[in-house]
């Protein structure tokens, strides 16, 4: 939905909350639930659609014009337009144990390339004209596959060329459309400083060269297309866990020239580490997805698990620990629950007023866990859970 229009400001969810891997499952919950939660939020308005497209579904999309065009008469009948894609997960990403295989393949690999290059043309068919268009993307790779400094590089130059593209394609069509990679804990890029260090030493040194050779121009010009195309999606619940301000991760990109390409709004789970937050997280400890666990210790040092069941098997054997962080988006309105709370409340009226002056222009709501909530927490019918988050979100924006 339209939040503002100077400077402008976007809201949707992201849709890879609804189970589906092909465009006939995409475009059956953007019919049956996305609709439904317009007409519970803004009814008579534009809605903003974060549609959420496997490789298999932009194939699908892209090889049928009779697709493409049942979706915008749909999306003109019904005063939708999309204007983002997480493009994060490339296949599988609900119903089977997704964990780390979700970062793969990743920015080293031609898939990865091909795959985003395809989100920007399916994008090409649904963007509204003067509305910039974002795709996020895994953060290069999952931080133990990346051994070397050519394959570090690799990535930049993969980078470059699909920034090169989306400079051609605004140039061809006058449509703008930027790419975010999205720190997450234990990937490639998982902190805000590691993001800066690698837009600034990699992409404007190999991916701008990378834009050089395609566009046969200078090194100015190289530069200026990668800042415009080529950015971060900010996920509020990824820097939480890693102890950052949001506040503070935002104010670093605008002031370092990191397009901030996103903003997805999310939480993660809290607590103090003694036995009562071991107890509650066993409820958590799910196969489907990776939940990285960061601990601050009284010293405020880290301690730090690759999934939450290693966490609860060592966790005690840590008694400095003071707090823990778990990689579980919760929903934002969600209430402490006995002793677990949720970093909903690092997202402080500070952090909104820098969103409504500027310097993004796309907010996304990311919660995709309501399937694997324990039943104790789950708030049940899904449209109603993601208007309560429009419904906190936009209190907040106030």
């Amino acid at each position: 939905m339209i939040l503002q229009h100077h400077p402008p400001l976007h809201l949707t969810y992201c849709l890879n909350i609804h189970r589906g891997e092909s465009w006939a499952e995409n475009f059956d919950a953007i019919r049956e639930k996305a609709l439904a939660v317009k007409n519970a939020i803004a009814p008579n308005q534009w809605f903003g659609l974060g549609l959420r497209l496997s490789q298999a579904a932009a194939q699908t999309l892209l090889g049928s014009e009779a697709l493409i065009d049942e979706a915008r008469a749909f999306f003109s009948e019904h005063q939708l337009y999309p204007f983002t894609i997480n493009g994060f997960p490339y296949g599988n990403f609900h119903g089977t144990t997704v964990k780390e295989s979700v970062y793969a393949p990743d920015w080293r690999t031609d898939e990865r390339r091909e795959y985003t290059l395809q989100l920007a043309d399916v994008f090409t068919h649904f963007l509204p004209p003067e509305v910039d268009g974002s795709i996020s993307t895994v953060p290069c790779s999952f931080k133990p596959w990346i051994t070397t400094d050519e394959e570090k590089a690799a990535m930049a130059r993969n980078l470059g060329t699909v920034a090169a593209y989306l400079s051609a394609l605004r140039e061809d069509t006058g449509q703008e459309i930027h790419l975010g990679l999205e720190p997450e804990p234990d990937c490639f890029l998982e902190t805000t400083g590691e993001m800066i260090s690698f837009f600034k030493d990699s992409c404007l040194r190999d991916g701008a060269r990378e834009v050089q050779r395609i566009l046969q121009c200078n090194e100015t010009h190289a530069e200026d297309v990668v800042r415009r195309h080529l950015g971060v999606c900010l996920d509020t619940c990824h820097a939480a866990l890693q102890y950052e301000d949001v506040l503070d991760s935002y104010s670093r990109y605008q002031a370092e020239g990191v397009r901030i390409s996103k903003v997805q709004l999310s939480a993660a789970l809290r607590g103090p580490a003694d036995q009562a937050t071991r107890e509650a997280l066993k409820s958590f400890a799910e196969p489907v997805y990776l939940h990285q666990v960061k601990g601050r210790t009284t010293a405020n040092k880290r301690v730090a698990w690759y999934d939450l069941p290693e966490a609860l098997g060592e966790m005690a054997e840590f008694p400095e620990l003071e707090e823990v962080r778990v990689h579980f988006h919760v929903p934002l309105f969600l209430p402490a629950a006995g002793a677990l709370g949720s970093t909903a409340t690092e997202l402080t009226p500070e952090f909104f007023r820098a969103l409504r002056a500027g310097g993004c222009s796309h907010l996304e709501i990311e919660t995709y866990t309501f399937d694997v909530l324990p039943p104790e927490l789950n708030p049940g019918d899904v449209v109603r859970s993601i208007a309560r988050e429009y419904e906190w979100v936009l209190s907040k924006l106030d």
